[in-house]
């Protein structure tokens, strides 16, 4: 077929096409050229050809199905090209403006419930354009049940945002990808895969497959996806003193629903229906193991009577007051941090060995990383920011040697980090894996904010009994920045 004559083909398709068929092809190609200029690149405007071809004149037979004379085929086919025209539509969607994300853990709790079903708007900070654009969109890295990948590591894209309406701010609950789940382990996947090295050791995770399964890395986008409060932003000196934060030496007020937990005696034990009352889930309905003698002694030493019941479980300021004037209640105070636990593993390794989780930052704090902020390599820096160096920004053969750093074969006395970075952490302070366990988020990281609760499921509860949280729907996911 010469030239020509496709050209005559051409203008005899354009002329039979419909008014209707016209107007559809226009909608699509205004938001395709939309598409287009956000993402800033014209040579995706080539694929408009194509988008005309679908609409206007038909060379490519997509619809071969419909003239086929086997019942079964059409029927077969007609659902196989709806589901990939919703599976396209899918895709585009959850990749430039937003997706439901479901609240796993009680790290937010009060201010997101576990059950919660958020829509993520990825506008706000501007959406990444893929780095794994190859991938299977209602799933995030794994297809259930057979357990294999649900996206391919190649092709792969450099870390790319479009415009968006504005940056991450103090104060915004944010969704992004685990930072520290670029490694991670088929068997296992709490603790993280860093923090268990800590615990037996790297050998003993790789020669144990049996028990930890095998050892996986996971792209940027394809890591799991977390949510937390933003508590600290680019080049802001961090510190957490008793348990308050300090930005830039200044104290930061609390969120309306942040949690600490407590310590409360009671004359007789709480019913489910009072603990309910309370606001108290049935997971942090904790009581006191009078079987462990180091536990009694503390009790015993601290003041409280072993021989009523005692519960240790996280309160909002709102539900302290309420217990305080409950005549069930004998005594009720915030736990100490000695008896919180858990500081053996707080980030950065080295320079944390003194701080702890209510006490965070030591005298000097800690600086958060911001893009063009120029660094001094010492040894004290670099056991602060080497993750940050070599495996956020991609200087795999950075080390430190005989008290120097090395940077691609070179001694290195200065570095620039090239991502803003941000400190995040849990309402449910004392019950949280944050910032202060695994380190900074990084700006390539971060996926949206949530903006509404879509529906909310009560796990505690039967779901023809309360098992809904009707109060929830529609609820702002954010109200402290409202």
């Amino acid at each position: 077929m010469d030239f020509k004559t496709i050209l005559e083909r051409i203008k005899t398709r354009v002329k039979e096409t419909k008014v209707t068929r016209w107007i559809r092809f226009g909608l699509v190609a205004l938001l395709f050229f939309a598409w287009v200029a956000w993402m800033g690149n014209w040579w995706l405007s080539i694929f408009i050809l194509l988008l005309f071809d679908i609409y206007i004149t038909g060379f490519i037979p997509f619809d071969w199905w419909k003239k086929s004379k086997n019942k079964v085929v059409r029927m077969v086919m007609s659902w196989v090209d709806a589901i990939v025209y919703a599976l396209v539509l899918v895709y585009f969607v959850f990749s430039f403006v937003g997706q439901n994300y479901q609240i796993p853990s009680s790290s937010l709790e009060k201010t997101l419930l576990i059950g919660d079903y958020l829509w993520v708007n990825k506008m706000v900070y501007g959406p990444r354009v893929p780095m794994t654009p190859v991938h299977f969109p209602l799933v995030h890295n794994t297809f259930p049940i057979i357990n294999t990948k649900s996206y391919l590591d190649k092709p792969s894209l450099e870390y790319r945002r479009l415009k968006g309406l504005r940056n991450v701010e103090m104060g915004d609950i944010v969704v992004f990808n685990f930072p520290a789940g670029d490694t991670t382990l088929t068997k296992v996947t709490n603790p993280d895969y860093y923090t268990l090295v800590k615990m037996v050791g790297r050998n003993f995770i790789k020669y144990n497959k049996e028990q930890f399964g095998e050892i996986i890395y996971r792209p940027v986008d394809r890591r799991e996806n977390y949510v937390k409060r933003c508590v600290g932003l680019p080049g802001d000196k961090f510190q957490i003193k008793n348990g308050v934060i300090y930005i830039n030496d200044q104290a930061q007020k609390q969120p309306e629903n942040v949690q600490f937990n407590y310590i409360i005696q009671t004359k007789t034990p709480f019913t489910d229906f009072e603990w309910e009352n309370i606001g108290v889930a049935i997971d942090d309905r904790i009581s006191a193991d009078y079987s462990d003698p180091e536990i009694v002694n503390g009790l015993l030493a601290s003041g409280y009577d072993v021989k009523y019941p005692i519960y240790m479980p996280p309160l909002t300021d709102e539900m302290v007051e309420t217990l305080k004037s409950n005549s069930n209640v004998m005594k009720i105070e915030r736990m100490a941090e000695s008896a919180l636990g858990r500081v053996e593993y707080l980030f950065p390794d080295v320079v944390s060995n003194n701080w702890t989780s209510y006490n965070y930052g030591g005298e000097e704090g800690l600086i958060i990383p911001q893009k063009s902020m120029t660094i001094d390599l010492t040894e004290d820096n670099w056991h602060r920011y080497n993750r940050c160096i070599r495996n956020y920004e991609h200087n795999y053969d950075a080390h430190l040697k005989d008290g120097k750093v090395y940077i691609g074969g070179k001694v290195a006395d200065k570095y620039t980090f090239k991502m803003d970075y941000y400190f995040m952490m849990g309402d449910n302070r004392d019950n949280s894996l944050d910032s202060r366990f695994w380190g900074f988020v990084p700006e390539d990281h971060i996926v949206g904010t949530p903006m509404i609760v879509l529906i909310s499921f009560d796990k505690d509860k039967n779901l023809f009994n309360g098992g809904i949280r009707w109060n929830r729907i529609f609820k702002s996911a954010n109200p402290d920045k409202n």
